[in-house]
């Protein structure tokens, strides 16, 4: 106020009150008005000013035709002050930081595998573990002198701090790593990460095999080749065997259970149901209708295989070369690769995956196709293994039969009549566990051991519209 009556401002009592008033009203705008210098304004002009009592914008007591000035730059006065952003600003901060933090926090499922020798592979597991310390991952992690093999989940954050460390290690800088999303939290009950003689299931181990020779493996296909190979193939009969030219044979390295809810076009089933008891070209002269590659000339037949992350199929393909086939491929990266990449051609169902999410669409793996595109496509139907109807929902339950354990589908009906179990003579045996609901999952066997309830009566199991039973 001492600044304004200063510049020659008329004093009364009248003018006092209006601008203390105006202050009042107006206190940020005085404070940007008293930052600024205004011009002397002619005797002539003073007269001219007019004072009103009512809380108007301060710029009601300066002349429409003065200007202030800062510096040597004049701002007229009428002009409005440049808007304030400053909080919308910090509020467009806090939300990406916010979104950040919740980025950080979502939870991704990681895979790698990478065979290369490693000279104290027990060090190697004492130096992770370290790196691990304080950090959220649970998941599977085995390492022995042919490298390593991980699958694991934990918060963005973590999950991809410890592939990138991984990574920093020339021996492991050029291997492939793949991310999925998993929306309920971790997909694994808990970290184990220890020395493991086989890097996979196998009938006895797999150090003996030659994996650490890159040329005993199968040659690896990108998922734009592997795609080109598949629509260009011959269609192959495999129980007659006819065909003209060279040959092109699709096997599926995987088990019965991973093949219902999902393959490639023109893969036959396989007929096994842990990886450690498959036998694919190991029967010899026996004639086994159960093995695709029996009686399979091995050096004029390209055998195309997949698996669902490729490590599967470098293992099996040592083992076929030295049954003498020479024409191996495989899919760089498995399915889960393809799918990425390529999306769901040539791809038919959901893909199987060993953790807590048991099956997940194409979609989960490209970015670019969205649920609802997938879902405007017509689904792939599996097949209740009880009865064998229809099953839309591509998910596998365990039988309750803890002697049984079988990993199948099954259609709401049959898994209330059978009481969760795969079939009438597992409903009889003595331990069973609880039906559950939903897509709830067993524990481990070991829990329900020594507390298995006893095993129901068939006529008291479920009635004849097939509810529950309960126990």
């Amino acid at each position: 106020m001492h600044f304004l009556l200063q510049c020659g401002y008329p004093y009364s009592e009248d003018n006092v009150r209006a601008m203390a008033f105006a202050a009042h009203h107006n206190c940020h705008r005085l404070l940007a008005l008293l930052l600024l210098r205004p011009l002397p304004t002619p005797a002539c002009q003073r007269h001219c000013l007019s004072f009103s009592p009512h809380p108007a914008a301060l710029r009601s007591f300066f002349p429409a035709s003065r200007c202030c000035r800062i510096g040597t730059h004049a701002v007229p006065l009428t002009e409005p002050l440049p808007p304030d952003d400053d909080d919308d600003d910090e509020e467009e901060e806090e939300e990406e930081e916010e979104e950040e933090e919740e980025d950080k926090a979502r939870f991704l499922v990681v895979t790698f595998y990478k065979f290369v020798p490693l000279e104290d592979p027990r060090a190697e597991v004492a130096t992770h573990l370290r790196f691990l310390q304080g950090r959220d991952i649970h998941g599977r992690i085995y390492l022995n002198e042919q490298g390593i093999n991980a699958q694991y989940s934990g918060p963005r954050k973590d999950a991809v701090a410890y592939a990138d460390w991984v990574k920093k290690d020339h021996r492991f800088c050029d291997m492939l790593v793949q991310i999925s999303p998993a929306s309920t939290g971790h997909a694994f009950p808990r970290l184990k990460l220890r020395y493991k003689p086989s890097l996979v299931q196998l009938g006895g181990g797999s150090l003996y095999l030659p994996l650490l020779d890159p040329s005993m493996r199968a040659t690896p296909l990108t998922p734009s080749k592997w795609k080109e190979r598949l629509e260009a193939r011959t269609c192959i009969d495999v129980a007659s065997r006819e065909t003209s030219g060279r040959r092109l044979l699709l096997l599926d390295v995987r088990n019965d259970y991973e093949w219902d809810i999902g393959h490639f076009e023109g893969a036959q089933r396989p007929n096994v149901d842990c990886f450690r008891s498959t036998s694919f070209g190991l029967s010899g002269e026996m004639e086994d209708p159960s093995d695709p590659l029996n009686g399979v000339d091995k050096e004029k037949t390209d055998i195309l295989m997949y698996c669902t992350g490729g490590i599967r199929c470098d293992v099996y393909s040592t083992i076929l070369r030295k049954k003498g086939f020479q024409n191996l491929y495989t899919l760089e990266g498995g399915v889960s690769n393809y799918l990425k990449v390529e999306g769901r051609a040539r791809w038919v169902g959901n893909l199987f995956v060993f953790d807590e999410r048991l099956s997940l669409p194409p979609s989960t793996f490209r970015e670019s196709e969205s649920p609802q595109q997938e879902e405007d496509r017509l689904p792939w139907v599996g097949r209740c293994y009880s009865c064998g109807s229809e099953v839309v929902e591509l998910r596998h339950r365990n039988c309750a039969n803890i002697d049984c354990n079988r990993l199948y589908l099954c259609c709401g009906w049959c898994a209330g009549e059978l009481c969760g179990c795969c079939c009438s003579d597992c409903k009889a045996a003595p331990r069973l566990r609880p039906l559950l609901p939903g897509h709830q999952r067993y524990l481990k066997w070991h829990v329900y051991r020594d507390h298995v309830p006893p095993s129901p009566r068939n006529e008291d199991a479920a009635d004849n519209n097939g509810r529950q039973c309960t126990y």
